[in-house]
């Protein structure tokens, strides 16, 4: 079993980080700062838990002074890249909010080298006009990553973030930097426009599919950035969202085929699924084709999940079969419980065929989780 990612801090991580802030503060206390991170606790810790405990400790061990402390870690910034390095924009949004112009330099540069998506929300919540304003100014920078930052800092309902309650009521303040990257050179960029416009698309749906309608067309990649900003309202089968992207009713189409199997299985195990399905007569049809779970929740209560099998266009009259498996292994994002668990076949947002499976707790088959 894979390790957790919270793992990623360890011993020898923040040994290893400690030489690299010693190069540029020559009286930092690497045993102590090392000591204070693991200390009490330090074990039943979460990952955004053990991030904010490192950011308190260097706070201890580094310069007292907020702009000296900052310096020290600006000075190792580009030899500490990637993910573990959440820590230094964290450093700014626990202790740089009475410290503005210099807390936004430090994100400006730290997003760089990991991001400060979350570091940025509180400074929002602060002063919105003035951040706002920032991110305007961001989103024209040459670096491809201060650009995102512009974006992704801005989401209403950012994953793993705190929302943004003002803007998921007025989504105003974001669309001028979204309209200025909605051709952006790099796809890291286009790929946060697209998340804004989706988090917005669940409070202001008519809002999107009108910048969706004004955007489409421009060029390939706005054209992405339109599908992938409506494919909330796409799983929704929102009429127009469905329209938009030629997705008619298909209230004529016949199931030829729909077997999963087994129907009874364990936490962990996969079940096979099969689909036959004829278009109606007439001319060319564009399909939607997708998997739609209910899923038991802790508490017994069901959620759907759709998952996209296929979309493409057929000639009337058409055969279409496909298949594939699909797994109840838990996920970092999914666990699973023991219950019934309808699985239905939706073509173009309307279910048209559908089975159950009973899944059981590992130990109610005799047999372990497997992979």
């Amino acid at each position: 079993m894979a390790e957790p990612l919270k793992a990623i801090y360890n011993a020898s991580f923040l040994e290893a980080f400690g030489d690299k802030v010693k190069q540029a503060y020559g009286d930092f206390e690497i045993d102590r700062f090392v000591a204070l991170v693991l200390g009490e606790g330090w074990e039943g810790l979460e990952l955004k838990q053990r991030m904010r405990r490192i950011t308190e400790s260097l706070r201890r061990t580094l310069p007292a002074d907020y702009g000296e402390a900052l310096g020290v870690l600006e000075a190792i910034a580009d030899e500490c890249r990637g993910f573990p390095y959440l820590i230094f924009p964290d450093f700014v949004e626990k202790y740089g909010l009475d410290d503005w112009e210099r807390s936004v330099r430090a994100l400006e540069k730290f997003t760089s080298g990991s991001s400060a998506e979350f570091a940025v929300r509180p400074f929002i919540k602060l002063d919105q006009e003035r951040m706002m304003a920032q991110m305007l100014e961001w989103s024209a920078h040459p670096d491809e990553h201060v650009r995102r930052l512009a974006s992704e800092g801005c989401r209403p309902r950012l994953p793993w973030g705190e929302a943004l309650v003002a803007l998921k009521r007025d989504p105003a303040p974001i669309l001028p930097i979204l309209e200025r990257l909605k051709a952006d050179p790099s796809e890291y960029v286009r790929r946060s426009v697209a998340n804004n416009l989706n988090d917005i698309s669940k409070d202001h749906p008519q809002l999107v599919l009108d910048i969706a309608k004004a955007w489409q067309g421009a060029d390939e990649g706005t054209d992405w950035i339109v599908r992938h900003a409506c494919r909330g309202l796409l799983k929704a089968a929102h009429p127009e969202a469905m329209a938009l992207f030629g997705l008619a009713p298909q209230d004529d189409i016949e199931v030829l085929e729909w077997e999963v199997h087994p129907a009874a299985l364990s936490i962990g195990e996969a079940v096979e699924f099969r689909y036959g399905l004829r278009a109606p007569a007439g001319e060319e049809v564009k399909l939607r084709i997708e998997l739609a779970v209910y899923f038991p929740r802790s508490n017994g209560k069901l959620y759907r999940k759709l998952f996209r099998l296929s979309e493409k266009s057929v000639p009337g009259e058409a055969n279409i079969q496909g298949g594939r498996g699909f797994s109840f292994a838990d996920l970092s994002t999914r666990r699973h419980y023991p219950g019934v668990h309808r699985m239905a076949l939706v073509v173009n947002g309307r279910e048209v065929a559908e089975a159950v499976v009973e899944l059981q707790a590992a130990e109610e088959q005799g047999g372990g989780a497997q992979a």
